[in-house]
């Protein structure tokens, strides 16, 4: 062996041999540590049987059945309104929309006749009073400068209709 070797070895040795000084005395921290850690004699609470439930819905009753919702519903507030959407009647353009993706974006007035020009998408629509919006029979009850007021009709828990008013307002500065 070349004297570049054994001088080599001889340094990885003695390199080696300070380490072992140092886990010792890491060892013998760690042993006075675990000593002095008090023993904790808590056990734990063995887990609880599980019993499983077993669900048979043929004996009970449906939940959503219409007779319950009738029968909750009190005797005063069950009679039919009688008002039904003209389901016979040509669909208006502005009826295949929701009415979230309607925007009203400004307004025009000739004399008594106030229109609103609502946009879907790119395209703009000029509405008036009467006519139809959305998906739920909305009909045009009101055109100010600052809102198109709807009257709605949607059907109810027990399948009857009623009306709901709700707005569009003017959109100003959006994209």
């Amino acid at each position: 062996m070349s004297l570049s070797k054994v001088s080599g070895l001889a340094c990885l040795a003695l390199a080696l041999g300070g380490c072992t000084d140092q886990q010792d005395e890491l060892r013998s921290w760690m042993d006075q540590q675990r000593a002095a850690a008090p023993l904790i004699k808590d056990s734990i609470a063995p887990p609880r049987k599980f019993e499983p439930f077993r669900y048979d819905g043929a004996e009970l009753s449906d939940p959503f059945s219409q007779s319950k919702l009738v029968l909750a519903i009190p005797q005063s507030v069950q009679k039919s309104s009688g008002l039904r959407p003209d389901t016979s009647r040509k669909r208006e353009v502005l009826e295949s929309f929701q009415l979230d993706t309607i925007r009203m974006v400004g307004h025009m007035g000739s004399g008594k006749d106030n229109f609103a020009l609502l946009q879907v998408g790119s395209m703009v629509y000029q509405a008036r009073i009467g006519n139809h919006v959305g998906p739920n029979f909305g009909r045009i009850t009101r055109v100010t400068e600052e809102e198109v007021t709807l009257r709605e009709l949607v059907q109810d828990a027990t399948g009857d209709w009623v009306e709901r008013d709700t707005s569009l307002r003017l959109q100003e500065g959006r994209k």
